[in-house]
């Protein structure tokens, strides 16, 4: 049999640190690959405090790198593991206006599931607007078919007024339908008048968290049972995360509380940029599946933490992990050049900020193929893969962790009975990077600055003193905002192109 063991794509880096990680899988072809390539760069592991500083890091180091070595959007490919990740990259993208392009699949607002669940929440802060209505009211299925709907719509014409009023005056006889239909008409009218009561009391990830639920969309794609389903689940949840963190970001405008006017305006204008990006020169995002037999200058592997990447729905067997691991491999293998590994030390979980270990694929490169941009700090086990979750411990190949920050490791190794109680120990959070305190940066009227999350901006004006100082910022793409210093995450920008 003739083995294709040479790789024309990556540098020796990439190459050997691939292999370090594939040669745990026990289930492969005996072959090593190799190549002739540059020694080339390290790949650079980056820890976040959260996925969406994740997305932040990825869209500045893009930046960055396109700046200063000249590169086009199109030699940086970000991968992941699930669809849903492909929010944040998304949102940290526009803010920089870098433009790019979802590869097999659509960009994360165009969604269909996405599309009803905004729908639903178009409708309660503009009971008006009848496309919103159009779409989501026999969504969940309520029985109320296309022709309910044309006599709903001819009424509307007749009375010269919305689709939704007819609905709310039902009782003055605008519309003849039978009993059954009517109740049905009445009980979605009821329950959109109930969200309007719920909008002025919660803020915008509340109220979207009570709209999914009481719907019926989480059951009904959760019933559905599918890879497809489980997707839609997955998107919905990303949604939500992505408002919780819109609504984490509010505290820092002031009058501002995380409504889900607010948060609705935020979208309009994200999606108006979707828009707006053409041509062919696009950062690629795709999942890993896809990503086979493809190349690029500059790869991002995001979102490599356990029970994400590898998958908690691949870890049953060994050979889904392996099957894991060989997808990992693919990722790595994208990159020509440089690679990057990313990871969050919290995520977003149904809007609950949820603690996140490393994932094991980072932990079997050798550290010589690796450079860190956080230091590492404290000391834990590697993962033992030879127990894991498949069978007996080989105490023969346990691996142990390197001293990290001068930790000897302990001496006495443990007994098999030890071995079998073992968890993965966290590390330690460490201190996230600092943008440097907001009421020190010294703001000028006419000042160019950079926002995590409304990017590029000029300062119009500033008011206040101390903990209260404000500053009217006026933004490319986020509009006007009033920002409270203490709390925005502002940089300077010196010289604005």
């Amino acid at each position: 049999m003739y083995r294709l063991e040479q790789n024309y794509r990556s540098t020796q880096t990439i190459v050997e640190a691939a292999n370090t990680v594939i040669s745990h899988n026990k289930n492969q072809i005996d072959k090593k690959v190799w190549t002739d390539n540059d020694l080339g760069q390290p790949i650079t592991v980056h820890r976040s405090p959260t996925d969406a500083e994740e997305g932040r890091f990825v869209a500045a180091s893009i930046w960055e790198t396109q700046h200063q070595e000249h590169k086009k959007p199109s030699d940086f490919a970000v991968l992941y593991r699930t669809n849903a990740q492909s929010r944040a990259i998304e949102d940290a993208l526009r803010k920089r206006d870098i433009p790019y392009k979802i590869f097999g699949g659509l960009s994360f607002y165009q969604r269909k599931e996405i599309k009803d669940v905004l729908a639903y929440l178009r409708l309660i802060v503009n009971p008006q607007d009848e496309e919103a209505l159009k779409r989501i009211i026999n969504f969940p299925a309520r029985g109320i078919g296309d022709a309910t709907i044309d006599k709903l719509t001819l009424a509307a014409d007749q009375q010269q007024i919305s689709l939704f009023d007819v609905l709310i005056r039902l009782d003055q006889g605008l519309l003849s339908v039978h009993g059954g239909t009517r109740n049905k008409l009445e009980e979605f009218a009821r329950m959109i008048q109930s969200f309007q009561v719920l909008e002025k009391q919660l803020d915008a990830f509340e109220l979207a968290a009570q709209v999914v639920k009481k719907t019926g969309l989480l059951l009904e794609f959760k019933k559905d049972g599918t890879p497809e389903g489980v997707a839609k689940m997955e998107n919905i949840e990303e949604l939500l995360n992505g408002i919780k963190d819109f609504v984490e970001g509010q505290q820092e405008i002031a009058d501002a509380r995380g409504a889900l006017s607010e948060f609705l305006e935020d979208v309009a204008l994200a999606t108006d940029m979707d828009r707006d990006m053409d041509g062919e020169e696009r950062v690629a995002l795709m999942t890993i599946h896809l990503a086979k037999g493809l190349e690029f200058p500059v790869v991002y592997i995001v979102g490599l933490e356990e029970d994400l990447f590898p998958s908690a729905m691949s870890m049953n067997t060994r050979s889904e992990l392996e099957e894991e691991r060989r997808l990992f491999y693919v990722a790595l293998t994208r990159a020509e050049q440089k690679a990057y590994l990313t990871y969050a030390q919290t995520r977003y979980r149904w809007g609950k900020l949820v603690d996140a270990e490393p994932s094991r694929f980072i932990e079997e490169i050798d550290e010589k193929y690796l450079e860190h941009t956080v230091p590492l700090t404290g000391y834990r086990y590697k993962s033992i893969i030879d127990k894991d979750i498949f069978g007996e411990v080989d105490t023969n190949k346990l691996r142990t962790q390197k001293p990290v920050s001068g930790i000897p490791p302990k001496q006495n190794q443990p007994t098999s009975a030890q071995l079998q109680k073992l968890r993965k120990i966290k590390p330690d959070i460490g201190i996230p990077v600092d943008r440097g305190n907001a009421l020190s940066l010294d703001l000028q009227q006419g000042q160019w600055v950079d926002h995590p999350r409304f990017g590029r901006g000029v300062v119009k004006s500033l008011e206040g003193l101390g903990n209260d100082k404000k500053a009217d910022i006026d933004f490319e793409h986020g509009g006007a905002k009033k920002l409270l210093l203490r709390f925005a995450q502002l940089t300077k920008i010196d010289n604005h192109g």
